[in-house]
This record gives structure tokens, sequence and C-alpha cells, in this order.
């Protein structure tokens, strides 16, 4: 293993911790902008958990799901504000 492989390792395991705090705020967040907040960064996590899974693995589909993934991300934020803004 280089050096490379181990950090991405550790990115890994920082975003897999991140998640986890992510999912905590999205389950005790007091208002729901703290939820649409805890939603919007465990997309993030989650689609640099699958590029960094990606690498290392070396299997280049997976990107793709990363794009989709972070469409549905950002049209859950637009209608999360738009159900805010209807409101």
């Amino acid at each position: 293993m280089n050096i490379f492989e181990n950090t991405l390792l550790i990115a890994f395991f920082v975003l897999g911790i991140c998640l986890l705090l992510a999912a905590i705020r999205f389950a005790m967040g007091p208002s729901l902008l703290d939820r649409i907040t805890a939603f919007d960064l465990i997309v993030a996590n989650v689609i640099g958990i699958i590029v960094i899974y990606s690498k290392l693995t070396v299997d280049a589909e997976l990107i793709d799901v990363a794009l989709i993934l972070s469409l549905f991300g950002f049209l859950g934020s637009i209608s999360f504000t738009y159900y805010m803004l209807r409101r």
C-alpha cells in the first residue's frame, strides 16, 4: 500500500464519522432547517464515500452513481426549500 491509498482510507473513515454525526443531527435537529442542512451533508458525505470507494476498487462505474445521487440531493434540497417558502 502506498501513501495515496492510506490517505484515501483515512478520508473514508473520517467521512464515515461525519456521516454518523450528520445522521444524529438529522434525527435530533430541533428545526426543519437543521434537518435540511443535515440531509445535504449526508448526501455530500455519501457521495464522497462512493467516490473514494470507486477509487480504491478501481471501479469507474460508481462515479455515475455518485453523479445521480448528487442530482437527487440537489432536487431534494430544492423541494425542501420550495416547501419552506410555501409554508
